[in-house]
């Protein structure tokens, strides 16, 4: 499956669409593009991985190094769309009781308008 990353300004937050294998070769792609997304003023963002099946350590180090990024500069990063394998990372490594997880990317954006 061919890798892409896409970004869109959706509601009140940024949306970083990812589709693909999130490994060792593809991560560097989506820590340069979150980084730009954070330096370039988003405090709002939802990284969409309902396009990603597997997910090894280096993307989920990418996604708390976005969240960390967030956090010190008063924003904030969910994740939406995670499927099961995914999900299973996330939660083996606690990841999931720190960053919000949601079913979809409408689900993200309604949670944060309610903050």
């Amino acid at each position: 499956m061919e890798f892409t990353l896409s970004t869109r300004q959706e509601g009140a937050g940024t949306v970083v669409e990812v589709v693909g294998d999130l490994d060792m070769g593809t991560t560097p792609q989506l820590r340069e593009r979150l980084r730009e997304v954070i330096e370039g003023g988003a405090r709002v963002v939802v990284v969409d991985l309902t396009g990603v099946g597997f997910m090894d350590s280096s993307g989920l180090g990418a996604l708390v190094v976005a969240y960390r990024e967030l956090r010190e500069r008063g924003g904030w990063l969910g994740l939406a769309g995670v499927r099961r394998s995914v999900r299973t990372v996330l939660s083996i490594t606690s990841v999931d009781q720190v960053i919000d997880i949601f079913d979809t990317v409408r689900d993200a954006e309604a949670a944060t308008r309610a903050a």
